[in-house]
C-alpha cells in the first residue's frame, strides 16, 4: 500500500519479538515490526490503556497510526476509539502525498 511513497513503514506493538515474528510471517508483511515490549513508545505517544476495558488487563496499547516526517515532526496522528477499528488509510495516504 505504501511501497510507492517516499516513506518507511514500521509496525510497532507491545508484543514480544517472538509473537511479532510469527504474526509477520502469517500475514506475509513486507515491512518491519518493532517490539515496544517495555511500552516506552506507547507511553511517549499516549496510546497505552491505563486498564484495557474488556479484560481489565494492564500494558495494552491502543491501535493508532502516525506519520512522522524526516524532521521528526508528527504530521498525522490517529488513535482509534476501539481496538477493532482500523486507521483511516486514505487520510494517511493523503498526508504522505502532501510531504
Amino acid at each position: 500500500m505504501y511501497n510507492n511513497t517516499n516513506a518507511a513503514v514500521l509496525g510497532v506493538s507491545v508484543d514480544s519479538l517472538f509473537v511479532l515474528g510469527k504474526f509477520k510471517a502469517e500475514q506475509n508483511l513486507n515491512f518491519p515490526l518493532l517490539s515496544d515490549f517495555n511500552k516506552a513508545a506507547a507511553k511517549a505517544f499516549g496510546v497505552l490503556y491505563e486498564t484495557f476495558p474488556a479484560f481489565e488487563m494492564q500494558g495494552v496499547s491502543k491501535r493508532a497510526a502516525f506519520v512522522v516526517d524526516k524532521a521528526g515532526v508528527v504530521r498525522y496522528a490517529e488513535v482509534c476509539p476501539t481496538p477493532g477499528d482500523l486507521p483511516n488509510f486514505t487520510a494517511i495516504q493523503d498526508c504522505l502525498a502532501s510531504l
